[in-house]
């Protein structure tokens, strides 16, 4: 514990605001304009796609150009969001600034072409990358020591990148700062980095607001107008059992994601040729299914088709939607296309979400958007981010079984994590 005097400690406070809010606005604008730039593309090459389908007999000529350009220049950036993880934890010579525009136009590629992939390891690429070029090449520069970061400064600053990223490509600036303190550690958060996180990821969201990209609009839950009270003990255990499956399909959907990739390294040596094959697969596999549905980000798609808007609503999801996207999400990110798998993640939470209201006769809408959060808590480890992402999408009705269906989902999810290396016992010891 500090022996300074309490005064001489809260003196302190406002100038640990300045410095970081002075640091930070140049930086999350500047995330938040790339991020702006990302979405407009991807809406661009998104509506491109379905308006052209042919353009997905193409993707396995996507795969060979983005795994070659890694494999050729960015060696150095391939780890994507666990290299900006392993940077924090270890501060070293910082994430290259390749790294943002490699994973931007690996995604655009990727989506273009039909890759099932999301939105949110782009993003958060982009944002690490961004704030380590800035103290690299600006703060470092500065002839004050005022500006100079030391090694938990710089820790707190790619926090606050991927905060910035997350907060901004989803419309969630508190899930964003939470989520980047929270994804770091299973058993413990760093509140020292809860200010740059903070003003990073709400100056990043206003940014993209400001230039005049829309984020989806979700329904917001009213338990009154579904008929349920505050609390029902009937809805929390449907909602409870719920949870446990929505863990297990977190937990199918890494072991999945990591088979494909361990399988495709083992057996495949040339690593820019592990894409072409994914995309074959893919191919087969759209053809075998007769539908579209799983290709792409998923959020929307046209009418009679799945996606995760219409899995809120009844009819909206078929019994194994969940299912096939895991299985075109694992093919497209474990073969070695870009964009990341959150957005997917979501597909496969609100489609399951759909199908077990059905089975456990509970509110679609509800249902959806718990599986929506709880998939994604499993998935990552972030149960406290993800039920404030539920509150932010969805509004505060149904806050009690958010929190519920995240923690149940985060337990039952297994030990692996999709940005966690080593594997965690989630216990409180």
């Amino acid at each position: 514990m500090s022996n300074q005097p309490n005064s001489k400690r809260y003196a302190d406070i406002p100038q640990y605001v300045v410095r970081w809010a002075t640091i930070i606005t140049p930086v999350a604008i500047a995330i938040g304009a790339a991020v702006a730039l990302f979405l407009i593309a991807l809406d661009a090459v998104t509506a491109l796609r379905q308006a052209n389908g042919w353009l997905l007999y193409l993707l396995p000529l996507a795969g060979a150009a983005i795994g070659f350009a890694y494999f050729r220049w960015g060696k150095s950036v391939e780890a994507g969001n666990l290299q900006i993880i392993d940077e924090i934890h270890r501060p070293g010579g910082g994430v290259p600034s390749r790294m943002a525009p490699f994973v931007l136009v690996g995604t655009i590629i990727t989506h273009l072409f039909g890759g099932s992939a999301g939105r949110e390891g782009t993003a958060v690429q982009i944002g690490g990358s961004i704030a380590s070029s800035f103290d690299r090449w600006v703060l470092q520069r500065l002839p004050s020591q005022f500006f100079h970061l030391a090694h938990d400064d710089r820790r707190q600053l790619l926090q606050a990148g991927m905060a910035a990223g997350f907060g901004a490509v989803f419309g969630t600036p508190i899930t964003g700062a939470v989520f980047a303190l929270e994804v770091l550690s299973v058993s413990r958060i760093r509140l020292t980095a809860i200010i740059p996180c903070l003003l990073a990821a709400f100056i990043g969201d206003r940014t993209v607001a400001r230039l005049g990209v829309l984020h989806t609009q979700y329904p917001h839950l009213s338990l009154a107008s579904m008929g349920l009270p505050p609390i029902d003990s009937l809805m929390l255990i449907k909602v409870s059992v719920a949870a446990i499956a929505f863990g297990i399909s977190s937990w199918l959907f890494i072991a999945c994601a990591h088979g494909v990739r361990a399988t495709l390294k083992r057996y495949v040596a040339i690593p820019w040729l592990r894409p072409v094959i994914g995309a074959f697969i893919i191919i087969a596999l759209t053809l075998a299914i007769g539908s579209r549905d799983y290709l792409g980000l998923g959020v929307t798609a046209p009418a009679q088709s799945v996606s995760i808007v219409s899995s809120f609503a009844d009819g909206g999801a078929k019994p194994f939607s969940w299912l096939l996207k895991i299985i075109f999400t694992s093919v497209t990110v474990g073969s070695g296309f870009k964009g990341g798998e959150v957005t997917p993640i979501f597909f496969i939470g609100a489609s399951l979400g759909n199908a077990l209201a059905v089975l456990l006769h509970a509110p679609v809408a509800l249902f959806a958007a718990l599986g929506f959060v709880a998939v994604f808590a499993g998935a990552t480890n972030t149960p406290i981010a993800c039920t404030i992402m539920g509150l932010e999408l969805f509004g505060i009705d149904a806050a009690i079984y958010m929190a519920l269906a995240c923690l149940l989902a985060f337990l039952a999810s297994g030990r692996r994590s999709l940005y966690q290396k080593i594997e965690h016992e989630k216990s409180p010891a």
